[in-house]
């Protein structure tokens, strides 16, 4: 239908985009013949995620990704930077925006990561004050951008959800700081981590479904293995499965599943 269509403008998750990518080519269809040039990405942290953008530049050639964000409490909040890709601007002419340390509810300090909070009465049906999104986000310290606009940006977009780091031996890892590493690699398609939090130290393992193109599954888990030790001093457990055994999702992906002491 999008080449049927000549679509040029596709809206989605980056698991979504990707997820087409790889029907495609089990179709034998060549995308390299589609009209799209734009994807706008939302609903995940992907879309700021350098690997994931290129990994989806890679599998839709010519294409170039947009990160967005909203909330249902809210609308949309940002836009990407037409500049700086991966840097999103807060709609200031529709919110006031606060950073906040979310152990302390007090202002993060200039440039550094920390929860947005936002205040909107523009929105008649549901105005908010001071909400606390649970994104977490980096204000950059640049007061203008280099696109002319003074609103608020975000390095990085979102970085991550408040509740969704995990302190594995001393050291705070979030989904999108997995995403990025194992994006790098195109021989792996998919993944999936479970953290085990049911022992004294919380405990991390990634499976991962080699691609078509892989050629020796447990050379792709030691180059897994030693990306990950190298950005985090962890020596995490991965394990290679079967291809097509794990799942693919068409909303928003479900890649963590967390194991809780009763």
């Amino acid at each position: 239908m999008i080449l049927d269509h000549g679509i040029t403008v596709l809206c989605c998750t980056p698991t979504y985009g990707i997820h087409l990518a790889e029907v495609a080519a089990r179709e034998r269809i060549d995308l390299s013949a589609s009209t799209v040039r734009l994807m706008i990405v939302a609903g995940e942290p992907g879309g700021s995620v350098t690997a994931t953008r290129q990994r989806l530049s890679e599998l839709w050639p010519g294409l170039r990704v947009f990160d967005h964000h909203g909330m249902t409490e809210t609308g949309p909040v940002s836009f990407e930077c037409p500049v700086r890709p991966g840097v999103l601007h807060v709609i200031e002419s529709a919110f006031i925006p606060e950073v906040i340390d979310p152990a302390t509810g007090r202002a993060a300090a200039p440039g550094q990561a920390g929860e947005l909070v936002l205040t909107t009465l523009g929105r008649s049906g549901s105005p908010i004050l001071r909400y606390r999104t649970g994104d977490m986000v980096k204000p950059s310290l640049e007061t203008i951008c280099e696109c002319g606009r003074n609103d608020l940006a975000l390095d990085g977009g979102i970085l991550g959800r408040s509740d969704d780091m995990v302190i594995v031996r001393g050291v705070n890892i979030y989904p999108t700081s997995v995403e990025e590493i194992i994006r790098g690699m195109p021989e792996i398609a998919e993944y999936v981590v479970a953290v085990d939090e049911t022992k004294a130290l919380a405990e991390l393992t990634i499976r991962i479904e080699p691609g078509p193109q892989c050629g020796d599954a447990d050379q792709l888990v030691r180059t897994l293995q030693s990306k990950l030790e190298a950005a985090w001093s962890l020596r995490v457990p991965v394990i290679a499965v079967p291809q097509g055994s794990l799942p693919r999702y068409e909303l928003k992906a479900k890649r963590w599943t967390k194991a809780k002491s009763p």
